[in-house]
């Protein structure tokens, strides 16, 4: 039997947590006519052979190549119509493949859906989970690349709670949940290798875009629930490459404006003139919980005290990213010109 949906995990050092993701995939309601393909993307464990065992298709690359490399090798080693990608720590449930399955329709080239974090045994995992970042991006970020329209919109999710409607059109899918019609992955490139951690996801859809191929469409049923709990460097460390990917993404396209958050400035100011003002110093301390309301509404809605710090990570994570951004822009500033692409 052809499969109808092929599933690719590509994954790196994975052998502790790529079973629970390939038992997941296996309970699929779409039994048969599902096929998994891992992409083994240079481990040093045995993430190859405990895929292996399984019976699913396995290529290793030998050395790491980066995340949008090893999704393109199982792209092209897909043999169903449409592929689906998914991390080594995500479980989706049952019907998720059948979900996305069922968001295809003419002119929609991708589907995905939204990620939601489990709930962590410590702070920064509860963290993770009030704080889900992983979301498909709203299809507001196609009406202007204006900075003033993109800080509006910065605020709005600051201040408001979004809802999940059962289907909308976004602007780019979440990379741990998505989904893509091979051919017309097949006829942009793929993914470009250069990204290998952050903003391949945007990239690629501004290509499809450009071919007129670019509708991507977020169902609610085909939810992902995923497992991170980071060590309080792991989850800086990811917002620096984060930073990179946007830098890179950022030089690719020219009328893409950078991606630098304001209030790790702000605030870094103000503590910056505490050192002469004690009254100045207090603002710096107590502006994030303002700055980030997410921590109030949730020491409150959530009877969660323990909410009120994360503004302060939060304006951490922003900070990092930040200094991501501008090493990755020096870094990257004559890449594209140099290689014309």
């Amino acid at each position: 039997m052809v499969p109808e949906f092929t599933a690719v995990i590509s994954s790196l050092d994975g052998a502790h947590r790529i079973g629970r993701a390939l038992d997941a995939l296996a309970a699929q309601t779409l039994g048969s006519r599902i096929e998994v393909i891992v992409v083994d993307d240079g481990s040093a464990d045995d993430t190859a052979e405990i895929a292996q065992a399984r019976g699913v298709k396995v290529i290793r690359h030998e050395r790491n190549q980066g995340v949008s490399a090893a999704r393109n090798t199982g792209m092209r080693a897909a043999t169903a119509p449409v592929v689906a990608f998914l991390d080594d720590d995500c479980a989706p449930p049952p019907h998720w493949a059948e979900a996305l399955l069922g968001g295809y329709e003419d002119g929609v080239t991708g589907v995905g859906g939204p990620v939601v974090p489990t709930r962590g045994r410590g702070y920064l995992g509860r963290f993770v989970e009030r704080n889900n970042r992983h979301q498909p991006q709203e299809l507001a970020l196609t009406v202007s690349a204006a900075l003033p329209y993109r800080f509006y919109l910065y605020l709005r999710r600051q201040w408001t709670v979004p809802e999940t409607p059962e289907r909308q059109d976004v602007h780019a899918l979440t990379g741990s949940n998505m989904s893509f019609r091979v051919a017309a992955m097949l006829e942009v490139g793929g993914f470009d290798p250069r990204f290998r951690f952050g903003a391949e996801e945007e990239d690629l859809t501004r290509r499809l875009r450009g071919l007129g191929n670019g509708r991507m469409v977020s169902v609610r049923d085909a939810c992902m629930p995923y497992t991170y709990e980071p060590s309080a460097r792991d989850l800086l460390r990811r917002s620096v490459r984060y930073g990179r990917g946007n830098a890179l993404h950022y030089c690719k396209w020219p009328e893409v404006r950078p991606t630098l958050f304001p209030w790790p400035f702000l605030v870094g100011l103000l503590l910056s003139a505490g050192t002469l003002n004690i009254g100045l110093a207090l603002a710096g301390l107590l502006l994030p919980l303002v700055l980030y309301p997410g921590g109030v509404r949730g020491a409150k809605t959530l009877r969660s005290p323990e909410a009120l710090l994360d503004p302060y990570v939060r304006l951490a994570q922003e900070a990092c990213e930040n200094f991501g951004f501008l090493q990755g822009a020096w870094r990257y500033r004559a890449y594209f010109a140099a290689s014309g692409a």
